[in-house]
């Protein structure tokens, strides 16, 4: 059997824990695969994906990709190349699993998924009862369009926030989630602030009422240094933090941390949302169910490489 190559889009591959954890992986699932990491950098011109998507498509050898920071760009850049797209990829705009089917290239939006999976994980089921709490979510790029649609999905079935409030510095990734959200049928109330300055954030978490969920999905603290928020901000009084970033120098989460005694908080990483993706991304492209019982058995293998347990964070 010929080894497959299961190709990882993102920014910083190398510096991801997927690298040691996917050998280990694909022993436990059967599969004769190896995994390639291909660093671009964000906000990368359209050739760049095009060149990716052509390799996909042509190699042989190639059975699909994972796609992280680039979700959105890829899929504006190369929506032609695309044979399918599911229907959360149509909704969200966004690709972040690749597979060829028969030649044909299909793609994916498995993050609206993991992300709910991951949610529940350290959400309490009745958390959003009475409609009090808010999101404030820091960024409104791939990770905030599929977190905010899996919320409002969920909110025609069930309690959800009051408010879902997006902060971002690019005009063009608000007008886009804002389309995205005005498909939805939801009762949430979104709203989306444009600004660059820190302080003005701290501004936002103070007016938050008491228990909401705040997650910052910028990218600072793993791709780019920093932290959306300055040191000053106080958090909402047991409220819940939901810090991305599983690696990096992290200091949203520090910042989290510092108050989490005072402030009642729960704090959360991305290390889930992490597996969830990438399982259900490996689920999709090798055709193979991975039950909770394997998911288990993987998680508890990829533990050893959290780089918090390994005073990795500031790789």
């Amino acid at each position: 059997m010929q080894t497959e190559t299961f190709i990882f889009v993102g920014v910083s591959t190398g510096q991801s824990s997927i690298m040691k954890i996917f050998p280990q992986w694909a022993r436990i699932l059967g599969l004769k695969a190896k995994l390639l990491g291909c660093d671009i950098p964000l906000n990368a011109p359209p050739a760049n994906y095009f060149h990716i998507m052509k390799n996909i498509r042509d190699d042989p050898s190639v059975r699909g990709a994972l796609v992280t920071a680039h979700k959105i760009d890829l899929l504006g850049a190369c929506r032609d190349m695309f044979d399918f797209l599911d229907p959360h990829a149509r909704i969200c705009d966004e690709v972040s699993c690749i597979t060829k089917v028969d030649g044909l290239l299909h793609g994916f939006a498995k993050d609206t998924i993991s992300s709910g999976v991951a949610l529940d994980h350290f959400l309490p089921p009745e958390h959003w009862e009475g409609g009090r709490r808010d999101v404030l979510c820091l960024g409104a790029g791939g990770a905030a369009t599929a977190i905010s649609v899996c919320m409002a999905e969920r909110s025609r079935i069930a309690a959800h926030p009051r408010r879902f409030l997006l902060v971002d510095i690019v005009p063009g990734r608000l007008d886009a989630i804002r389309r995205i959200h005005d498909k939805l049928d939801t009762a949430i109330q979104f709203d989306y602030y444009l600004h660059s300055d820190a302080v003005e954030n701290d501004i936002m978490l103070s007016e938050l009422p008491a228990g909401s969920l705040v997650i910052n999905t910028t990218g600072m603290g793993k791709d780019r240094p920093g932290s959306p928020i300055t040191d000053a901000a106080r958090f909402p009084q047991g409220g819940l933090v939901w810090e991305l970033n599983y690696r990096g120098s992290r200091q949203f989460m520090r910042q989290a941390q510092a108050q989490a005694a005072e402030r009642n908080l729960t704090i959360e990483d991305g290390w889930n949302y992490f597996l969830h993706g990438w399982t259900r991304a490996i689920a999709e492209v090798f055709e193979i169910e991975v039950t909770d019982g394997i998911f288990e058995k993987l998680a508890e293998v990829a533990a050893r490489y959290h780089p918090a347990h390994h005073g990795q964070e500031k790789i």
